[in-house]
């Protein structure tokens, strides 16, 4: 009976851990700038992640045939030339993940060129260190009530 009620107190604190609203300190907007390779069909790297708030400066880097990239939920967008860079800034102000896509076609897998803009803390960092202490102390707490 203890070890029951024992479980369901962890299971209770390891849901609350995952899923309720973490308290993170304001991070002062930063400078960020990503160099992206543009290439057929894909973009390197096809992940950004900023904080919300940042100023992020993307230098697109076309290495074959015309390419863009535009930003959905932004509505910005930029163009490079073959072995040309173009600069694209802007305010992340809006938080989420955004997919950001060549807006030149560019050939036929031009549909499938795509990114994604990541805005906001990084919290399953803080998440996953909570539910790691929390199954420690459950592992300890299960050991005790064995002995």
């Amino acid at each position: 009976m203890r070890f029951r009620i024992s479980l369901l107190l962890f299971v209770m604190a390891g849901l609350v851990v995952a899923f309720a609203p973490l308290p993170v300190p304001a991070i002062a907007p930063q400078e960020r700038t990503f160099q992206i390779d543009a290439h057929q069909f894909a973009y390197s790297p096809s992940e950004l992640k900023v904080n919300e708030g940042d100023t992020v400066i993307i230098q697109l880097v076309s290495s074959d045939v015309v390419h863009g990239i535009y930003v959905d939920g932004y509505d910005i967008s930029v163009e490079a030339d073959p072995g040309q860079s173009a600069i694209l800034t802007f305010v992340a102000d809006k938080p989420g993940s955004f997919r950001f896509r060549c807006n030149v076609t560019c050939g036929a897998m031009h549909p499938f060129m795509i990114g994604k803009l990541t805005v906001g803390p990084n919290n399953w960092l803080y998440r996953s260190i909570g539910l790691a202490a929390l199954a420690v102390l459950g592992v300890t707490v299960s050991r005790k009530q064995k002995v």
